[in-house]
């Protein structure tokens, strides 16, 4: 009679073929293994293990750098004269690398839970050393250029560190299945002791971690701020082309408390609105102006500056990936803008009762308001109208004339100085970047009544961990996305935190003894009944028993095919 072999067996193999496969190139049972993994192989999942944490960092990196895209593009187009988004291939390549790579993770996972021999075909040595390199390329490439935007990960963990805490610790008690399995099933009992201490202090640290996370966020809901005023950084960048009328007045649309812009001086006096050295990138120069297009701006008159378009730029490089969803007349106006002056802002903002703040860029050394830059700027501020308390003055040059000429001017510091310093001279308040200032640093400040203005907040989660911080402004470039939160993202108080906390470290534990338990159950039951109570036969059965159940699968399979037809 010829027995056929079960179906479940055939669909064991199968799986077993495309686990090996995938990650070996062994597709053919007499391929596969259930030796010990080499020296070799088992350096190499090392390197795919290190790989793979490199990724998740660098992933996580360019997911919180989010907030700072816009500025990562204007640091490529200073460095190459072209504006491009830069972060687009960043973040295609960065999603395929860490996808392939996570899923060679799993697969290895998976080799160690059947008790396979990990053996990485070299095409996949290939791919994980190219993962490797252009990875640690990027890391040095983002330090050079973009150093301090390393702050961003620190500063999204007072955010997100409980949250990836307790994903962190669901992942390793799902992994004492895979642990408990391999000490159930090794008879070294030195590698046993090995991976337990390992696992052990693992999931000990997870278990005594919160005591690390600190988040302005964990606070009793009493003691929260007001909701910070926002300022809109260049206007509203994303809804019209920056630094424009039109920009400032979206802005004000979208309920900012205030209006931030950068100034430089024209030829002829007249203080005017733009972030660049140049007019390239945000005007039709190279158009009007052909053989201008690379001159400083501050060497244009203003006749000529006013006859530039400062809008077909917005449409042609869309920035913020925002035109599309445009109606036509709106594209007309953005199409229609012109470069605005210091003056035309100052008014609007009069006319709606906002705060300015402005960075003033000085001339070149050749240029006639070289001396005269300050003066020229505060007639400006004069003949505009504008009460002189709406308007945050940030320029450290010439403070005490400034003072006298307008007392009633708010003076700014652009550097992070201790209050009493500030007091001194005279200056009532901040503008600093949001990784200048710690949440400790933003209470001192409050409580020596020296108000802090952060940039460029652009992100509901940086806004929500500001906010619980207490800072009492921030300036933005999506004062749009920033309007739609009325609240902080999360928050909660320090007992029910530690409720969270504990709980998670309870459950967790019980999964992982219960785990441990029903993988070991035979040996336990074994030891803890003593070999006194058993007979010659049972203490076969008990041996047979603690086998390895790999090899017990092995003879199961020899057995099952031997009964097949030659």
């Amino acid at each position: 009679m010829v027995k056929h072999q079960p179906l479940q067996v055939y669909e064991r193999q199968l799986c077993l073929s495309c686990l090996t496969g995938i990650y070996g190139c062994r597709w053919k049972r007499y391929q596969r293994s259930h030796d010990d993994t080499t020296k070799w192989e088992f350096l190499w999942s090392l390197i795919l293990f290190f790989t793979f944490s490199l990724l998740l960092v660098w992933f996580y990196f360019w997911w919180e750098a989010h907030n700072d895209f816009s500025e990562f593009n204007w640091f490529l187009y200073n460095r190459s004269g072209e504006w491009s988004d830069g972060t687009v291939p960043i973040l295609a390549t960065t999603a395929a690398g860490f996808t392939y790579i996570a899923f060679l993770m799993i697969l290895a996972l998976c080799h160690i839970a059947v008790g396979q021999q990990l053996n990485l075909h070299w095409l996949h040595k290939i791919g994980v050393s190219a993962a490797l390199l252009t990875t640690s390329i990027g890391f040095i490439s983002v330090n050079q250029i973009w150093g301090e935007e390393w702050a961003v990960i620190p500063i999204s963990l007072q955010a997100t560190g409980p949250f990836l805490h307790l994903g962190a610790l669901v992942a390793v008690t799902a992994l004492a299945w895979l642990v408990a399995g391999q000490v159930a099933r090794t008879e070294k009992i030195r590698f046993q002791v090995v991976v337990l201490l390992l696992y052990l202090s693992v999931l000990l640290g997870l278990y005594m971690a919160p005591l690390s996370i600190t988040s302005p966020c964990i606070m009793d809901h009493a003691n929260l701020t007001p909701r910070p005023d926002i300022i809109g950084h260049q206007g509203a960048p994303m809804l019209a082309p920056e630094n424009t009328i039109l920009s400032f007045q979206r802005a004000l649309q979208m309920n900012v408390s205030g209006l931030e812009a950068d100034v430089a001086i024209s030829f002829d006096g007249v203080p005017f609105l733009m972030r660049d050295r140049t007019l390239r990138r945000t005007t039709d120069v190279g158009k009007v102006f052909p053989a201008r297009q690379l001159d400083d701006a501050s060497s244009f008159n203003w006749t000529d500056l006013h006859s530039l378009n400062a809008g077909q730029w917005f449409l042609k490089d869309d920035p913020f990936w925002t035109v599309q969803s445009m109606a036509q007349r709106e594209v007309m106006l953005v199409g229609n803008q012109s470069v605005c002056s210091l003056e035309q802002l100052l008014r609007l903002a009069s006319l709606h009762n906002h705060t300015v703040v402005f960075s003033l860029r000085r001339p070149p050394h050749r240029h006639p308001c070289y001396h005269s830059w300050i003066n020229d700027t505060l007639e400006v501020i004069r003949l505009s109208g504008i009460p002189q308390h709406l308007v945050m003055w940030t320029p450290d040059c010439d403070r005490g004339q400034v003072r006298q000429v307008a007392p009633g001017l708010q003076q700014t510091s652009v550097e992070k100085l201790p209050p009493q310093v500030l007091h001194q001279q005279g200056i009532s308040s901040l503008l600093l970047r949001y990784s200048q200032a710690s949440p400790y640093d933003i209470q001192e400040f409050s409580r020596s009544n020296v108000s802090v203005t952060l940039y460029t907040v652009n992100e509901p989660w940086l806004f929500s961990v500001l906010w619980c911080s207490g800072v009492s402004s921030v300036s933005s470039e999506a004062p749009n996305i920033l309007r739609k939160v009325p609240y902080p993202i999360w928050l909660m108080s320090p007992d029910e935190y530690c409720l969270i906390w504990v709980a998670a470290d309870l459950i967790s534990f019980t999964v992982v003894v219960g785990i441990f338990v029903f993988q070991n159950y035979h040996i336990i039951r074994w030891r803890l009944s003593g070999m006194h109570s058993y007979n010659p036969e049972q203490i076969m059965l008990s041996a047979a028993v603690r086998r390895s159940s790999r090899d017990v699968n092995i003879m199961k399979e020899k057995l099952i095919f031997s009964g097949q037809p030659q």
